[in-house]
């Protein structure tokens, strides 16, 4: 049975409503400098924040997975409510901004109602793309990293736009990308039924099913690295950068995510998403590895490094999630999907909190190798689905 061919507006509006949304995870960070100076709050208040929505993000993906939002309920109205919700928590963080514990807990509700805008986001697009899933998941989540990204650019912005601007705007931003999701699409034809009940057995899969337990294992391999990753890089490039500068190099070396991610789904269709996934993976591991190297070598080689190891670090992503959804129970999706993110944003953050911690005491050069275990164990766990694709041929 061939897939009916999907509206060429529903991808953009896909793609355009999770970087709108999604735009939410890094707002205060991209003010934070105009915080700082303003109320006088130490450098570690960014990293305390960060915590809190990521906190969020976890307790709400659990909370999603457990209930099994996003597959009893119409994705596209978790993913409309999530994205005012979230918008009104972003408002409510301006208009607390001066007061730290409240921001954090504006900031932990984020978190929390992003839940429903980044794995419901997949699950939509798994719904319309039963072919060609891991290209769709390319470009969502190369918008997710571009939108990421854009807190560097924010910041390097920052002398032109006001504070209050910014946060209201991301905010405006993320309504909009919520409402014009829900209206702009509509349930693709032959999609699987809602569920009515829990589903206990179908979210044991992560562990009892050969398919999607490697799959999910090689995700939490690439989560130990990715998010790290994104901490660590502007310490690297401060070595040799600062100021606006130093914002843009980090903008453009996240932001290269994008490219793996688009480039690898573009890719995944003729070779597969396994063996995309795993040569991205290697990749950047050999970045990791590659550190004591690079980080003293002359600038040209410097940057290439750090472009590359942008590119793969955040490649991956997509064709993890594509074969996960895959080999998930299709009436489950969305729930299995929104517990793997739960749990890998839970490893990042064991990752992030100690590298931040060793960084203080250890080169940089010596410490960041250490991070190619991810990698190295993502790759073991997803050889099983990298051998099915290259029997296939």
């Amino acid at each position: 049975m061939t897939q009916a061919p999907v509206p060429r507006h529903v991808l953009p509006l896909l793609v355009l409503a999770q970087l709108l949304g999604t735009s939410l995870w890094f707002a205060v960070n991209a003010v934070m400098p105009d915080l700082q100076r303003e109320l006088g709050w130490a450098t570690s208040a960014v990293g305390t924040l960060t915590s809190a929505l990521q906190f969020g993000f976890i307790l709400g993906t659990l909370v999603f997975a457990l209930l099994a939002i996003a597959d009893r309920f119409p994705p596209r109205r978790v993913f409309l409510v999530c994205a005012l919700a979230g918008a009104a928590c972003t408002v409510g963080a301006w208009w607390w901004v001066r007061d730290f514990t409240a921001l954090m807990v504006w900031r932990f509700a984020t978190g929390f109602f992003l839940a429903g805008i980044y794995p419901v986001g997949m699950k939509i697009a798994a719904q319309w793309y039963s072919k060609g899933l891991g290209a769709a998941l390319g470009y969502l989540i190369g918008a997710l990293v571009l939108g990421s990204a854009s807190a560097h650019a924010l910041r390097a912005l920052g002398d032109a736009l006001p504070w209050p601007t910014l946060m209201l705007g991301v905010a405006a931003l993320a309504a909009l990308g919520g409402l014009m999701l829900y209206f702009g699409t509509g349930d693709p034809p032959g999609a699987v039924a809602r569920v009515t009940t829990l589903q206990w057995h179908a979210l044991g899969t992560v562990w009892t099913d050969v398919r999607v337990r490697s799959s999910v294992l090689g995700y939490f391999g690439h989560m130990w690295e990715l998010y790290t990753v994104w901490v660590m890089v502007p310490l690297v490039l401060a070595t040799r950068l600062q100021g606006v500068e130093l914002s843009w190099a980090a903008f453009w070396v996240l932001g290269a995510g994008a490219i793996g991610c688009a480039g690898g789904g573009w890719v995944a269709q003729r070779w597969g998403s396994a063996r995309v996934a795993g040569t991205q993976l290697a990749l950047s591991g050999a970045c990791c590895l590659a550190t004591p190297l690079a980080i003293g070598a002359p600038d040209a080689v410097f940057y290439a490094w750090l472009v590359l190891w942008g590119i793969t670090v955040s490649g991956d992503s997509p064709q993890f999630s594509t074969l996960t959804a895959r080999n998930a129970p299709p009436q489950a999706v969305g729930s299995v999907l929104t517990l793997t993110n739960s749990i890998g944003f839970s490893i990042s953050i064991v990752s992030i909190l100690l590298f931040v911690s060793l960084a203080e005491t250890v080169p940089l050069g010596s410490l960041l190798p250490w991070l190619a275990i991810g990698p190295a164990l993502g790759l073991w766990a997803l050889w099983p689905l990298w051998r099915a694709e290259a029997t296939r041929g």
